[in-house]
């Protein structure tokens, strides 16, 4: 399980490894361009449910923080979808990696 901490007021939202390498490819894609947007994501029941959102600017810090050592290979099916939603009005939007689709051992 990784982390993406965001902010200088410490946001922590936690992803496993993959989704998060996924993010960080299609998030940096955005903010290298200036661009800023929201990112949402869904909160399983388990941990209470309901949806967050942040809104992503290049000049607020951003770290990646991963559990594992290896990197996973990237899915460009799945970061085009992350970059898609991105640029509609709603903003990004986590999605699952699209079934069918190529997964790395972890």
């Amino acid at each position: 399980m990784g982390t993406l901490l965001y902010g200088s007021s410490g946001i922590e939202i936690d992803f496993d490894d993959r989704a998060l390498a996924h993010l960080q490819v299609a998030i940096t894609a955005k903010l290298r361009r200036n661009e800023s947007f929201t990112f949402s994501w869904v909160i399983e029941a388990s941990a209470g449910g309901g949806r967050n959102a942040v809104w992503l600017h290049p000049a607020v810090p951003l770290f990646y923080r991963f559990r594992g050592t290896r990197q996973p290979s990237i899915n460009p099916d799945w970061v085009d979808q992350l970059l898609q939603s991105a640029n509609r009005p709603g903003g990004m939007v986590y999605i699952d990696e699209p079934t069918g689709a190529h997964k790395d051992e972890r």
